[in-house]
């Protein structure tokens, strides 16, 4: 029923999606194919690039003043340290600081956007905004101003929304600021909330990255206390299951739910930093089908995959099994999706 709903309320106002559900290019991208098999392609990723700035022919350089010239002072020689000869506390600090490191530096998921349905036709909802946020109307007016830590009660009154008393029409975003989080009852998410109004009910879409959006399904689909190449195996199976949506969408409305029936995303309080990790080791790839995307599906056990998907999928617990074994992330891959190669979404540089 409320399929039904929410698209007879998309086609009486087509004009309110058109800053909100196009499909969102991944700029300056490509899929980068490594080797080519049979099967049916699917849709691919558009390219792009950054045109480089250039310095206009009559800048010059100031003519330098005179300087003194003074002694050369001798400067100490730095002798890289060997990482085998670190101690386990050198080691630890050694991995904290990368793990560090690459969470501060986006990877090439954090071009993709997700639009992930994270409540469906709720008559009444509580949110929250820790550093604040704007509430923006499909032209990108600004409605209303959100106080940090504030919790707001909103719900649907007929194809409106009322946001704390303030009646919005019936679609607007929510945008916090960067690094900003946005609460949805007690759940924490990063990046924006769209809110759609239906009937009296409220759906919430959250608009989240690719890189971020892996880091909430890989530890909420499985321990991040398993083996670190089953975690891999992981990330770019739910990548890639994640890329056939971007390309396919569950509905107009957004790319695909947060439950069990797509995979699960639970927003930041499932994050892990092992998890984390896999994710960003494994940056951009996805299964491939002669230069299309796998629908990868899987489950927890041999035997679910077997009655679920006629066998057609990977078990995470025989992944786990494999990888205790000695088999790498590719290898487990390529047991259970065989005639599949790994391909990989990297940004042209010009």
């Amino acid at each position: 029923m409320w399929r039904k709903l929410i698209l007879e309320w998309l086609k009486q106002r087509p004009w309110l999606l058109v800053p909100f559900l196009a499909l969102i290019p991944i700029a300056g991208l490509h899929l980068n194919q490594h080797t080519q098999t049979e099967a049916k392609p699917a849709p691919q990723a558009s390219t792009g690039g950054i045109t480089p700035t250039t310095v206009p022919s009559s800048f010059a350089l100031p003519t330098p003043s005179p300087t003194v010239q003074k002694s050369p002072i001798a400067k100490p020689t730095l002798t890289p340290v060997d990482p085998k000869k670190y101690t386990k506390e050198q080691a630890a600090i050694n991995e904290r600081a990368k793990a560090a490191f690459a969470a501060s530096v986006g990877t090439v998921d954090s071009l993709i956007e997700m639009q992930v349905a994270i409540a469906m036709g709720q008559p009444t909802l509580s949110i929250v905004a820790s550093q604040g946020a704007t509430i923006v109307d499909s032209n990108g007016r600004s409605l209303s101003q959100l106080a940090a830590g504030n919790p707001y009660a909103v719900q649907g009154t007929g194809d409106e929304i009322n946001f704390a008393g303030k009646q919005l029409p019936g679609m607007v975003m929510v945008q916090p600021p960067a690094n900003g989080v946005l609460y949805l009852g007690d759940k924490p998410y990063r990046g924006r909330f769209l809110l759609a109004a239906q009937g009296g009910r409220i759906w919430v879409v959250n608009y989240i990255n690719l890189r971020h959006y892996l880091y909430s399904v890989v530890a909420s689909e499985v321990s991040p206390s398993w083996n670190k190449e089953a975690l891999k195996a992981q990330a770019v199976a739910a990548r890639s299951y994640a890329l056939t949506y971007y390309f396919r969408r569950a509905q107009p409305l957004y790319h695909m739910g947060s439950d069990e029936y797509f995979q699960v995303y639970s927003g930041i309080s499932k994050e892990s930093e092992r998890t984390n990790q896999a994710v960003d080791q494994t940056a951009g790839e996805f299964i491939s089908y002669k230069g299309g995307i796998v629908e990868s599906l899987y489950a927890a056990s041999d035997a679910i995959v077997a009655d679920a998907f006629r066998g057609k999928g990977m078990s995470q617990l025989g992944a786990l099994e494999l990888a205790e074994t000695g088999f790498t992330y590719k290898q487990i891959l390529a047991r259970y999706y065989p005639k599949t190669n790994l391909a990989r979404i990297e940004q042209d540089h010009y």
